[in-house]
């Protein structure tokens, strides 16, 4: 057991937020955390690091429980860096104990060169050594720059500062110093965000390998099924523990909501029944006493809480009357661009693809890729190259990322009475709490609603419109998980045919049967779901990665056996050069040699001695035959 807690309440302002929660988590735990927006997580969250302190209830005193020496890593929403300092500073801060060993070491090591070390030194040099071998401290700065580089930083970052980096950059680096620092327990408040398709992989692929407990908050659907092996829910202050990721977890919680909505219909029958025949009998002399009795039953149950599944949620269907052709549309070398005059860019150009009736099309991409535009020249909003080409008989409904085509100063009424005039007043609050803006918030202006709000006003339009053809821009933004849920089962039913844009790999693993990717100024296409797209990218950088290391280590190889060749050479020539000098000096010897025998054969005392004279000649002989060869020799060495 790393942590465990019970009987944890709070009250803001008189609400009773958490009530009763209880929550173990053992060493080696995945643990999803999830609830709707504002229901106390990031609370909970601060009460199990002690940020913020639990209070009492009826008696009930909380109680928290930790390992001996537990570490725990918090990354909030709102993680702060020291702005002054470097990104290496901050994430060599990670590894202080280390590095603080490492300076210890190097002292002892500078007294042990002057003069040797007492017995106690020795032993905590001993200590200091193991200590730090253990715990891989050799290998600081390439754990620093894997986390980095993993997260999407270059090398050149590691000497800017940190107050240099935008606020989502911040974030990014708080979550690599607490990844460095590996605590037992690592608690995650929305880690995705500000995060693309590759870096979320990398960190969900680091993050499999962890060595401690997980505990995760985020709305990120995929992230939570690749990781979690539990999700707890946070609901209406109870929290409740389920086994599995996040698809069982939506699995099992429709079972228990059934279950908890059969059992509470049952409990109802029986307290109508049991209510009736106490008003029946009550006054009767007769029946008194059996009334009396039932009364009494009635006051001794436990009332049970009326399930939040039989809450009112939101109700989306997506219908149209016209059925299209076969081939929906076709696309002709377009060009995405933006801006106008000499400040026009060009996103991508000579995109070509065709969509079929029933077709659930993925768009994806970086952001500023062009995604967007592609929506708009679809539309015929913005002006391109190339050809659009609709069949006859489609007909589009559009869902909007920003809410473009609101008027901010009407109401969230007049917005669809405006658009339906035909529609009665009862029509139009019909389809506004179908989606569940109701009361107050139908009269209050676009502009003031919040993002959620404005979301379901759109979906409202949308399904008004009846599209055959669905163009959604980010439709899941601004929605809470209940809420996303319910439009994906929307979307999954509708068999008209959908072009969606979202960064949601939750939604895109569901709804997406084919994927348009927009990158590097140009349009690829994958068929398959998205998993399958992340697994072919997951193989092909590993393949990359492997050439890229293959590639590095045949260039070492390559050098090193260059490096040996020039050794060889540089031996080779230095022996030419020695052999040179060699013979150079035996032909001067040679030549002086021969000079003086020459000179001798005029002398009395050789000419007149016919032995002495054959001497001479036969060594004249051998000089002249061996200057011949050194010369030849001297020739090829020269060559």
């Amino acid at each position: 057991m790393l942590i465990s807690c019970s009987g944890i309440h709070k009250f803001y302002n008189g609400s009773h937020v958490l009530k009763s929660l209880s929550l173990t988590v053992e060493n080696q735990d995945r643990i999803g955390l999830v609830g709707d927006n504002g229901c106390g997580k990031s609370t909970f969250l601060r009460i199990l690091t002690e940020e913020e302190l639990p209070d009492g209830y009826e008696r009930e005193e909380p109680q928290i429980a930790k390992a001996t020496g537990l570490r725990i890593g918090y990354l909030a929403q709102n993680a702060g860096l020291d702005g002054s300092k470097t990104v290496r500073t901050e994430m060599e801060d990670a590894f202080a104990p280390l590095l603080a060993a490492k300076a210890e070491m190097a002292k002892l090591e500078a007294e042990m060169a002057n003069g040797g070390l007492s017995e106690f030194q020795a032993d905590e040099y001993a200590r200091l050594s193991a200590y730090f071998e253990i715990n891989d401290g050799y290998n600081t700065d390439v754990r620093i720059r894997t986390v980095l580089y993993g997260m999407g930083f270059a090398e050149a970052d590691l000497d800017r500062t940190v107050g240099s980096f935008s606020g989502g950059e911040k974030t990014r680096l708080a979550l690599c110093k607490l990844l460095l620092s590996a605590p037992d327990l690592l608690i995650l408040d929305e880690p995705t965000n500000h995060l693309d398709f590759q870096t979320v992989g990398w960190l969900e692929e680091y993050l499999k390998g962890w060595r401690g407990a997980l505990l995760i908050v985020s709305h990120d659907r995929f992230f939570l099924d690749r990781l979690c092996t539990s999700i707890c829910e946070l609901e209406r202050g109870t929290l409740t523990r389920y086994k599995g990721n996040y698809t069982a977890f939506t699995r099992l919680r429709a079972e228990s909501r059934e279950r908890q909505q059969r059992e509470y219909d049952a409990q109802q029958r029986e307290i109508a029944k049991l209510e009736d025949y106490v008003a029946r009998n009550k006054v009767r002399a007769s029946t008194a006493k059996s009334a009396k009795s039932r009364e009494k039953q009635l006051e001794k149950m436990e009332r049970l809480e009326r399930p939040y599944a039989a809450a009112k949620t939101a109700k989306l269907q997506f219908t149209y009357a016209v059925t299209p052709p076969i081939d929906v549309l076709e696309v002709k070398n377009i060009d995405l661009t933006v801006g106008s005059g000499h400040m026009q860019k060009t996103l991508a150009d000579g995109i070509s693809f065709a969509v079929r009736r029933g077709d659930k099309v993925g768009i994806i991409g970086e952001n500023g890729a062009g995604k967007s535009t592609l929506l708009k020249v679809l539309r015929n909003i913005i002006p391109h190259k190339g050809l659009v080409r609709w069949a006859a008989g489609t007909r589009l409904g559009c869902f909007e990322q920003e809410s473009e085509s609101l008027d901010p100063f009407a109401t969230v009424f007049d917005e669809l009475h405006g658009r339906y005039p035909a529609m009665s007043d009862f029509e139009v609050r019909s389809l506004l709490g179908q989606v569940r803006l109701t009361g107050e918030n139908v009269f209050k202006e676009t502009g003031v609603i919040s993002g959620g709000e404005r979301a379901k006003l759109c979906f409202a339009i949308l399904m008004m419109e009846h599209g055959n053809v669905l163009l959604l821009d980010e439709p899941t933004n601004h929605l809470d998980l209940a809420t996303k849920e319910i439009l994906e089962t929307a979307l999954s039913d509708f068999d008209g045919t959908i072009l969606f844009v979202s960064h949601d790999r939750y939604l895109l693993e569901r709804i997406a049967d084919r994927l348009l990717i927009i990158g590097d100024g140009a349009l690829t296409e994958f068929k398959g779901k998205f998993s399958a797209y992340q697994e072919q990218i997951r193989r092909r950088t590993q393949e990359e990665q492997a050439a890229a290391a293959a590639q590095k280590a045949e260039k070492a190889a390559a050098a090193q056996q260059e490096g040996f060749k020039s050794k060889e050479q540089r031996a080779a020539d230095a022996k030419k050069r020695a052999e040179k000098r060699r013979l150079e000096q035996e032909m001067d010897e040679l030549s002086d040699e021969e000079k003086l025998l020459t000179e001798s054969l005029e002398k009395p005392e050789v000419f007149g001695d016919y032995t002495k004279m054959q001497q001479v000649c036969t060594r004249l002989e051998e000089i002249r035959k061996q200057l011949e060869e050194d010369l030849e020799r001297l020739i090829e060495l020269e060559e």
